[in-house]
């Protein structure tokens, strides 16, 4: 059975990564109550590439902003769906009223096939 990793890039301004810590420290306890394996989120400390794209310019952050990487683990992608459908359907996951701390339609993802794990 081979892994998959669900992996997000949001820009977020600096000023919000306290408050969207507390929403995805939420996040992380219904994705892991419904079967991922793993719920990592990471701040961006070193925005400078040496030799390659940087995130700031790959992403276009403004000034203020920087990036939440996250990666949530499943046992295959059959998996990632099942527990997916669990997961939008969990109360704890609507906001409500509440607007979120970023710009969702300048949020990143894509699901991949583990390739090396080791």
């Amino acid at each position: 059975m081979s892994r998959y990793a669900d992996v997000y890039l949001l820009p977020i301004s600096e000023d919000k990564v306290r408050e969207y810590k507390k929403i995805a420290s939420a996040a992380g306890k219904v994705f892991m109550k419904h079967g991922a394996l793993k719920y990592r989120e990471y701040v961006m400390s070193d925005p400078e590439a040496m030799g390659a794209v940087p995130f700031p310019k790959a992403l276009k952050l403004k000034p203020g902003e920087t990036v939440i990487y996250a990666a949530v683990e499943f046992k295959s992608e059959a998996h990632r769906n099942a527990v997916m459908k669990k997961i939008f359907a969990d109360p704890a996951m609507d906001p409500g009223d509440k607007p979120v701390p970023f710009d969702c339609r300048r949020m990143v993802y894509g699901g991949f096939k583990i390739l090396v794990d080791l």
